[in-house]
């Protein structure tokens, strides 16, 4: 396995309504590269957008929904998805200003 630089950690944001109003709280949630650990999503975050601090990360594993189409049976590729709480002296995140 390559080791994941901090560009390739973050891969977009979850831009939902429970997601938009947890931005009040300075929480912020995105989609991350599956192999990635806690302390790799805080460096990326911290990297990525100048004058954030994180205070905390959570994770979760989302394995892939069944799907049929006719007779065939698949599944949709499993994700990780982080919930990232800033500090209370750090910066917004400016990608999620015009929503």
């Amino acid at each position: 396995m390559a080791a994941i630089k901090y560009y390739d950690v973050i891969l977009k944001p979850v831009v939902t309504e429970k997601s938009m109003n947890a931005m009040s709280e300075k929480k912020y949630t995105f989609l991350v590269h599956p192999e990635a650990n806690k302390t790799m999503i805080k460096e990326a975050v911290e990297k990525m957008f100048d004058g954030t601090k994180v205070a905390s990360v959570n994770t979760m594993n989302l394995d892939g929904k069944k799907k049929r189409r006719g007779m065939v049976v698949g599944k949709t590729a499993k994700t990780k998805k982080a919930i990232v709480q800033l500090t209370q002296d750090s910066k917004e995140i400016e990608i999620f200003s015009g929503l």
